[in-house]
């Protein structure tokens, strides 16, 4: 579609690359407001979690993609058994409730992106983002988060940044004072591929939310 947004490919750390070649970290930058679900966007939801069901979920593991986000957890120093990759983590999800839980437009269009690639895709802020998107190592102690609420990090710890600092922690949580609210006007979705994940699943997985959104 002519108007998709570019994906932006993020620098990532030198010593990254030559550790996992092949890491990669992907955003598109995009005017949308945050709201309720619409009907159709819930009708959708619904018929994924009656397509996906027990022995999808059993199966997933081996799954390329899948199973090259559980490698690199490994890698990382994460057990894929207990923080889930982002994709399984819905498929259980889904098991446990019975189907995937409608949530609000954002959340239910990054599930559905997610569950369609297997890539895991994260939202912020627009207006909260300074300078374009890099993965790198944080300094020891570094803040992570903006304004009055922040974390201190361990050194060493990867996190998605910009200009101003820490962003989020690589697979797992968003920074306070810099993840999407109802005051939200301009998006940001990124999204990490791991070694053995291509580049076409990333880009799909970014613009089936802007799809969905738009």
């Amino acid at each position: 579609m002519s108007d998709e947004p570019a994906v932006h490919e993020g620098e990532v750390e030198a010593a990254l690359v030559a550790e996992w070649p092949g890491l990669r970290l992907a955003y598109v930058e995009f005017a949308a407001e945050p709201g309720a679900t619409p009907p159709a966007l819930r009708d959708r939801l619904r018929l994924l979690s009656d397509r996906f069901r027990g022995p999808q979920a059993i199966a997933m593991r081996r799954q390329p993609i899948p199973h090259a986000y559980r490698v690199f957890f490994r890698h990382i120093g994460l057990d894929p058994d207990e923080e889930r990759v982002p994709v399984e983590a819905l498929a259980l999800e889904r098991m446990k409730k019975g189907g995937f839980k409608s949530r609000n437009a954002l959340d239910d269009a990054i599930t559905i992106a997610v569950m369609e690639t297997s890539v895991p895709v994260w939202a912020l802020d627009g207006e909260a983002v300074s300078g374009p998107l890099r993965l790198r190592a944080a300094a020891e102690g570094e803040p992570l988060g903006r304004g009055d609420v922040t974390l201190d990090l361990p050194g060493g710890r990867l996190v998605v940044a910009d200009d101003a600092g820490a962003l989020a922690v690589l697979f797992r949580q968003v920074a306070p004072g810099v993840g999407v609210t109802p005051r939200t006007r301009e998006l940001v979705l990124f999204s990490v591929a791991v070694p053995g994940v291509p580049p076409i699943h990333v880009e799909e997985a970014l613009w089936t939310v802007w799809d969905i959104l738009s």
